[in-house]
C-alpha cells in the first residue's frame, strides 16, 4: 500500500559540502540495525546549507513565518534493512516552532539556531551558531558558495549519484527505535560548486574535525513531498 504525500516543501540554493571521515568513528555514534554506507571504503559526513520555502502539509497554504527558514545539516549515509538513506546528526534552524515539531513528528535532531543567508548574483555567504551549544563554539559555521560550469549529467555508479540520490531517511527515537521517512522528487539539478568553508564545528560533537576543500555540488531549487516516518526497527 501506497503511503500519502503529507508534507511539501521547496529546497533552494542548496549547496552539498562533503568530506571523507573515518567509518569506525561515525558507526560507533549508530543505533543497533543501522549500519554506515561507504563509497569506495570511504564514510562520508556531508554539511548541507540551503533555504526552505513553502514548507506545509499538502493541500494547505503557506503559513506566514513557519513556511520559509534557511537550515544547515550535518549528515551521513546508512542503509536499514537493506535500504539506502540518510542518517542526520544535526539540523539547525531559525525557526523554533518548526524545530520543537520535526523533533516531536519525525524524531529528527531539529536545533534552533541563529543564522545569516545572504546572495548576491550567484554567491550565497551563510552562516550559522547554535542558540544553546553544549559547549562553547559547538555548532558553528560560516562560508560561502557558488555554482559552476554546465549542469552535471549524473551516473548511477558516481560519487555525485552516491552523495546525493536518497529518497530515505532514517531517524530514532530515546528509546532507540529506528523510523524510516520517505521524500520524493525528480533528479537533482546538480552543478559542480566553489566553496570557502571559514568556520565548521558542526562535527566536534562526534570528535571529527572537517578540514580541507570539500567535495561541493550545487543545487539551484528542488521540490520535495514527504511521507509520515514509520517504524523499522
Amino acid at each position: 500500500m501506497t503511503r500519502p504525500w503529507v508534507l511539501r516543501m521547496q529546497w533552494l540554493d542548496l549547496c552539498f559540502l562533503h568530506w571523507p571521515v573515518p567509518a569506525g568513528a561515525l558507526q560507533r555514534t549508530l543505533p543497533r540495525g543501522v549500519q554506515l554506507d561507504t563509497y569506495g571504503s570511504r564514510a562520508y559526513l556531508g554539511v548541507v546549507p540551503f533555504q526552505m520555502e513553502g514548507v506545509s502539509p499538502t493541500g494547505l497554504p503557506d503559513v506566514p513565518g513557519l513556511s520559509a527558514f534557511p537550515e544547515l545539516n550535518l549528515r551521513t549515509y546508512v542503509t536499514v534493512n537493506g535500504e539506502r538513506g540518510v542518517w542526520f546528526y544535526s539540523l539547525d534552524v531559525t525557526q523554533p516552532v518548526a524545530a520543537a515539531l520535526a523533533r516531536t513528528l519525525f524524531h529528527l535532531p531539529y536545533r534552533h539556531s541563529r543564522m545569516w543567508v545572504d546572495r548576491q548574483g550567484d554567491v550565497t555567504r551563510y552562516a550559522s551558531e547554535l542558540r544553546a551549544p553544549g559547549t562553547p563554539g559547538d555548532g558553528q559555521f560560516a562560508g560561502a558558495y557558488r555554482p559552476v560550469g554546465d549542469p552535471l549529467q549524473v551516473t548511477g555508479d558516481s560519487l555525485e549519484a552516491w552523495l546525493t540520490d536518497r529518497l530515505r531517511l532514517f531517524s530514532a527515537d530515546r528509546a532507540g527505535h529506528v523510523y524510516r521517512g520517505v521524500i520524493g522528487h525528480t533528479a537533482w539539478p546538480l552543478r559542480r560548486a566553489q566553496a570557502e568553508v571559514h568556520v565548521n564545528t558542526l562535527a566536534a560533537p562526534l570528535g571529527l574535525t572537517l578540514s580541507g576543500p570539500p567535495h561541493a555540488l550545487h543545487a539551484e531549487r528542488l521540490d520535495v513531498r514527504a511521507q509520515w516516518i514509520e517504524r523499522v526497527l
